[in-house]
């Protein structure tokens, strides 16, 4: 990665989501066409269609097996605390399981062919607590088109607490982030659940990235009120109803929501904010060095692809690199199509990062956690 920890020059400035970024074409054709030829090929060789197959259907369904039965069995059986607690547990890793594997396909429009099953199975988001629209300006458009680059990826943007890139405004705080970054990822979905989506309406609007018009927006406004009170009424007015104490509830919800942001952050993490990625800035035309397929190996790394728990569990999220240059394909593919990705990027010379462990990008992440929390080389020769 480029060790850049200085902040941009006034004649630099960090781009904002209204400045035009562009990717240059010079490196992209000879190397996209060979890949995407490639890929190709392997699916016509297989005979397979690059959407959901009966392993991704029966994972959909054992994923949402899991949040949903358990959840049941704790209205019907409404068991003691010890009991009530692991429930909430499992539906933690669910929800996790179902964001990153069920959703996330459907919501890219990878999971089938068909897009009125797409948008349907897209809409499990609801019981995770989110809203379809924002999670598609916030993924779909803003990291995917513009990955690691500051002011534009709102998935790099720590907001005031954390510094996840070299060119973020630096705070005195941020020297402990490889501390408290943790507590932030364990509250990420319960901060999704509650504010985040109203935040973002703001937000996108203010922008001008949300696109819609008045009427539309007021829809959506509605929608977002009416997804979060049955939210809440689901799990939190059922289990009241079944007669669980309120604080048991409580515990238990905010235990689901630890673990599911804790699984949910950290994969996501790794796959951006580690030693190998680089976090670049367009120059003062806003041209970006290289094509957007490019950019994206530089900007993304893999880790334990031979992992198969984590390549069952994680949605392909540990093929981050096959993921940001085949979004539209299933993540049941990836293991296979990702030795003809890395080998024609080092064909052509470019960069393929990975870890080979969890452990080992876990500790990378750590690392670039304290890198860009320290002051900047600007600001210590400043005083």
């Amino acid at each position: 990665m480029t060790d850049q920890i200085a902040h941009p020059t006034a004649q630099h400035k960090l781009p904002t989501q209204e400045t035009p970024v562009r990717f240059t074409n010079r490196e992209q054709n000879d190397f996209a066409k060979t890949l995407r030829k490639r890929v190709n090929d392997y699916f016509k060789s297989k005979g397979i269609s690059q959407n959901a197959n009966a392993s991704m259907v029966a994972k959909t369904f054992i994923l949402l097996s899991a949040y949903i039965l358990p959840f049941v069995a704790l209205l019907v059986f409404t068991p003691p605390l010890w009991a009530s607690l692991l429930i909430w547990a499992v539906m933690g890793f669910a929800l996790a399981g179902i964001g990153m594997s069920v959703m996330h396909d459907a919501n890219h429009g990878a999971y089938s062919k068909n897009q009125k099953v797409n948008k349907w199975v897209g809409y499990t988001l609801l019981m995770l607590g989110g809203n379809v629209y924002n999670w598609k300006t916030q993924h779909n458009v803003l990291h995917h088109t513009y990955t690691n680059i500051a002011g534009k990826d709102n998935d790099i943007d720590g907001s005031f607490s954390m510094r996840f890139d070299p060119h973020q405004p630096h705070k005195e705080f941020h020297k402990h982030q490889w501390y408290y970054a943790f507590f932030f990822y364990s509250i990420m979905t319960l901060y999704w659940c509650t504010g985040k989506d109203f935040v973002q309406f703001v937000k996108y609007k203010k922008e001008g990235v949300n696109k819609q018009t008045p009427a539309q927006n007021r829809k959506m406004l509605w929608n977002i009120i009416a997804s979060k009170a049955g939210f809440f009424s689901v799990f939190i007015g059922l289990p009241l109803l079944a007669g669980i104490p309120i604080g048991q509830i409580l515990l238990g919800f905010l235990i689901m929501h630890i673990i599911g942001g804790l699984v949910l952050s950290l994969i996501f993490q790794l796959a951006h904010v580690v030693e190998e990625t680089e976090f670049p800035l367009p120059d003062a035309s806003g041209s970006m060095e290289h094509s957007w397929l490019v950019h994206q190996l530089h900007t993304t790394a893999n880790f334990a692809r031979e992992n198969l728990i984590l390549n069952w569990y994680s949605g392909g999220l540990n093929h981050q690199v096959e993921h940001h240059l085949f979004p539209n394909i299933c993540h049941v593919h990836y293991p296979k199509i990702a030795p003809i990705v890395k080998q024609t990027a080092e064909e052509f010379g470019f960069p393929y990062n990975e870890h080979e462990t969890f452990g080992g990008a876990l500790k990378s992440h750590v690392k670039m956690l304290r890198r860009f929390g320290a002051p900047s080389l600007e600001e210590i020769a400043n005083g």
